[in-house]
């Protein structure tokens, strides 16, 4: 097989230095910088989610208050209070 006088070979390397010299003559782009906004939204949400976390996991307040009112035999809670309760967290 000849190489040199193949019609295709020449064509294919035409083109090879036609796209060579684009590469070559690119533009150099400007660096943009990267930037982020936040909602005004997120902004009150992080506010929150703050002081949601600031508060205690147990309100010692309602605990001694009831555990006074067992203490005392004054805790009576409502039958319908109790089931209404035990549906709630049952969802």
């Amino acid at each position: 097989m000849k190489i040199q006088g193949n019609f295709n070979i020449q064509k294919i390397q035409k083109a090879y230095t036609k796209n060579v010299g684009k590469v070559n003559g690119t533009e150099k782009s400007e660096m943009k910088r990267d930037k982020i906004e936040i909602s005004q939204s997120s902004k009150e949400f992080q506010i929150a989610m703050d002081a949601f976390k600031k508060l205690p996991d147990v309100r010692q307040d309602k605990v001694d208050e009831v555990k006074e009112s067992i203490k005392n035999d004054t805790y009576k809670p409502s039958t319908e209070d109790i089931i209404k309760k035990m549906l709630s967290n049952a969802k």
